[in-house]
């Protein structure tokens, strides 16, 4: 695995971690908003929820962009090629 690729999932991780434990400490220590409701009676636990799904898999499709696979030929298939 290239060490750039490393980092950035190292990277995204973190970016996730920072953003679930905010929903945890939401969570454990004000329950109280969690349950009001801003969007069509769904409560803000539930909306948030979701906005961690969808998080993870916007970074997924990110780091797969960014790390998508290189032009080189890996040198593997440059032998067999010859």
């Amino acid at each position: 695995m290239n060490r750039s690729n490393t980092r950035l999932g190292l990277i995204l991780f973190a970016v996730y971690l920072v953003l679930y434990g905010g929903f945890v400490l939401l969570n454990a220590f004000s329950p109280e908003t969690m349950e009001s409701t801003p969007i069509a009676g769904i409560n803000l636990a539930i909306l948030s929820g979701f906005g961690l799904i969808i998080g993870a898999f916007v970074l997924a499709l990110i780091y797969g962009v960014m790390c998508g696979p290189d032009d080189e030929v890996p040198s593997q298939e440059r032998e067999e090629q010859q």
